[in-house]
């Protein structure tokens, strides 16, 4: 387990095929499909690939692979396209807050954090309202969840039960682009021309979707949970918007969404004084570095006037840095924004919680990620 911020830096950074995306989904708990035989195991990976789980998605590939389909997926995520997802953003959370504001009360996971990220981005790649939640339940249990369906954790694709509805948006969308990204997914091209099979645009479509939609209602929930437990907190971006941001930023080095993500260990290398032999699997633990007290005085203190408020590794770092991260900082600055807008207080529910300093929170049961299960607020409305 790596848990300085050095150390993780410089295996995040690496460019070099020291360590390998392979595993960075579960990590060390199926362990690998082969048992390495030398301090290099480039070839044994190459050859075992496809039978190791998310191996068929782009956050599991490395190397020219996975730098032209992560250029082709950036490319679609263009600032004109989030601008516009923005104004719709801002008119969604209205609209939720509507549901819960008079009411005194709310259940965040629910009603507002998960609510806003699956409707903006459905509304982004242009999914049918109707399809929706049906298509959460599809996805399956989180990736590395203690409980749920095996083959949502293990399989090459966990997505796969996704893929007959995305293959039908996309195979209309062929015929008939409708402006949305879906339709611009269609027609992207490499560098060089020539375009991604169909296979691969599907694969790349059902991992957005998963993936743009869950570590930000999380960071949105854990954002409320701080702002109800620091009144003054409050009071200041009620009278300061403009800081929100930075407290967005504050929120993902305090206590991000993505505590881990795993590496593995192409050749024999070091992490610091330590020798780590070929096919050793790295816990890289994000929150734990962004809590470095060599790199951040008081890492303990939620301060949203720390000095360099962005640097922390909430998006993780290097070639698969988050690709959604400016979209992730756009959903949870405006749900924010909006509600801190539309109410004078924000007070964690005693009935569910406990009173302050006896406060009881319970959290998914997931080694890579740091999700409430459930957050329970009461509300003064404006």
């Amino acid at each position: 387990m790596v848990t300085g911020f050095a150390e993780a830096l410089e295996i995040l950074n690496d460019r070099t095929g020291i360590w390998s995306n392979a595993c960075s989904v579960v990590g060390p708990l199926p362990g690998l499909p082969f048992e390495p035989a030398s301090g290099d195991i480039g070839a044994q990976l190459a050859e075992h690939r496809s039978e190791m789980p998310w191996g068929d998605h782009l956050v599991c590939m490395d190397g020219k692979r996975h730098t032209e389909l992560r250029m082709l997926l950036g490319s679609l995520l263009t600032y004109k396209r989030l601008k516009q997802n923005e104004d719709y953003l801002r008119g969604l959370c209205d609209r939720l807050i509507d549901g819960f504001v008079t009411r005194g009360r709310c259940s965040v996971m629910p009603e507002y954090a998960h609510a806003t990220t699956i409707y903006a981005i459905s509304d982004l790649m242009g999914i049918p309202e109707a399809d929706r939640a049906e298509l959460l339940d599809l996805i399956g249990a989180p990736p590395s969840q203690i409980e749920g369906d095996a083959v949502h954790k293990v399989g090459p694709d966990p997505l796969i039960f996704m893929k007959p509805r995305f293959d039908q948006y996309l195979s209309d969308r062929l015929v008939q682009p409708r402006g949305d990204l879906m339709s611009d997914l269609v027609g992207a091209r490499f560098k060089d021309g020539s375009s991604p099979d169909f296979a691969t645009l599907s694969n790349l479509a059902r991992f957005l979707f998963g993936a743009g939609q869950d570590t930000t209602s999380r960071l949105i929930a854990m954002a409320i949970l701080i702002l109800g437990e620091n009144p003054d907190l409050q009071r200041r971006l009620q009278r300061e918007p403009e800081r929100i941001p930075d407290f967005v930023e504050e929120v993902l080095r305090f206590d991000g969404p993505v505590k881990v993500a795993y590496r593995l260990a192409v050749i024999d290398t070091r992490i610091g004084d330590l020798a780590v032999p070929a096919g050793t699997i790295a816990t890289v633990c994000y929150n734990a570095a962004s809590n470095d007290p060599a790199r951040f005085a008081d890492p303990g203190a939620f301060d949203i006037d720390r000095e360099h408020v962005r640097d922390h590794m909430g998006f993780g770092r290097g070639a698969h840095g988050c690709l959604g991260a400016p979209l992730g900082r756009m959903e949870a600055r405006i749900a924010i924004e909006r509600l801190l807008a539309r109410v004078e207080d924000i007070s964690i529910c005693e009935e569910h919680h406990g009173p302050i300093g006896a406060r009881r929170f319970s959290f998914e049961p997931t080694y890579t990620f740091r999700s409430l299960a459930e957050l329970h607020v009461t509300l003064k409305p404006r």
